[in-house]
């Protein structure tokens, strides 16, 4: 059984919760302040796999707080940053918060391909938009990750279908991780039993 685990980023009021309890439980909360992290666990299946999933929920990011997110960077197999469509300061949030998803990784050694779905939330408020769909498009486009607006409070299909997306990307690129460690392996055995073998013709 694979284990799956994401982290869930972006600031209060964006309506991160809500849009993960969405896809947990198909049910609709209304907006909540939470100053703890949550750890959230679901058994699911994806294409014919079974799946443990496990979701990070931190308490909402500034654009300051680098340090709250070092942890779940770090931890985390592929990531959902939210903001909310009628508040401008949560899009320039998700911008920093992308950023510092990609320079951490690479601090750590662990490379910035990491699977990454953008989130405009609160689509249902688009009459008072402050952050334009394609706005939300070309940030997505400029972190080479996947972009979707959704409405946590109208639809779980959306929800889902984002989810299943990004869970599916993080598959292959930990399939993909693992056959490169596999293929740097057997090279690394292969010069060996060469040099040893080598250095005993010319000895004979």
């Amino acid at each position: 059984m694979n284990d799956i685990k994401l982290a869930l980023l972006g600031s209060q009021g964006a309506g991160k919760s809500a849009v993960l309890v969405r896809f947990l439980t198909r049910r609709f909360i209304g907006e909540y302040a939470s100053n703890t992290n949550s750890l959230y666990h679901k058994r699911l299946s994806i294409d014919g796999r079974q799946l443990n999933l496990e979701v990070f929920d931190p308490c909402s990011q500034s654009s300051e707080a680098r340090c709250i997110l070092e942890e779940p960077v770090d931890w985390a197999d592929g990531f959902v940053v939210v903001y909310n469509i009628s508040d401008r300061t949560s899009f320039i949030n998700a911008k920093n918060i992308l950023r510092q998803i990609r320079e951490t990784r690479m601090d750590n050694c662990k490379g910035s391909e990491v699977p990454v779905c953008l989130v405009g939330n609160k689509q249902d408020l688009c009459h008072v938009r402050e952050v334009r769909e394609d706005e939300g498009r070309c940030l997505a486009q400029e972190n080479r990750c996947h972009f979707q607006e959704v409405s946590a409070a109208e639809s779980y299909q959306d929800i889902a279908n984002l989810f299943t997306q990004l869970i599916r990307q993080v598959m292959d690129h930990l399939k993909y991780r693992a056959d490169r460690r596999r293929y740097s392996g057997s090279k690394s055995m292969a010069k060996l039993i060469n040099n040893v073998f080598g250095k005993r013709r010319k000895s004979v």
